[in-house]
């Protein structure tokens, strides 16, 4: 499998991993978790919108295992590029919130990983690309 030998392979996996974490954490504290993402909940009553979160992010965890398994570099820097919108989101709307600039940060951060993560997919499923086709 020589997607493995690729940064891309790796970073994409860390993301991966990531999001699986932020889904148990979005299940197992909503709060907390709504918190650390810089919104927290005005009513504890509210934990549905991050359970609706923590299945979300559950889904890209799984989305992203699957390409990684089956080696879909090109499949998995399509859906970096198309993630960039969501720490990009993350981050102004915890600018809007008041969040600390720490957490704005954070999320600004993020995004950054994501467009690298993009950038070394994209290189990698091209280079797999030409392999096959030598």
């Amino acid at each position: 499998m020589g997607a493995v030998r690729t940064v891309g392979f790796w970073l994409a996996a860390v993301m991966g991993a990531l999001q699986a974490v932020n889904a148990v954490r979005a299940f197992a504290d909503p709060g907390g978790f709504a918190a650390y993402m810089g919104l927290p909940l005005a009513d504890a009553t509210d934990a549905s919108f991050v359970y609706v979160y923590g299945l979300r992010t559950a889904f890209i965890a799984v989305l992203i295992g699957f390409f990684l398994i089956r080696g879909g570099m090109e499949a998995l820097s399509l859906m970096a590029m198309a993630a960039i919108l969501m720490p990009v989101g993350d981050a102004i709307l915890t600018w809007r919130a008041g969040a600390e600039p720490a957490t704005i940060a954070r999320h600004a951060l993020i995004a950054v990983y994501v467009l690298v993560a993009f950038v070394f997919l994209r290189r990698g499923a091209r280079r797999l690309e030409g392999e096959g086709a030598a």
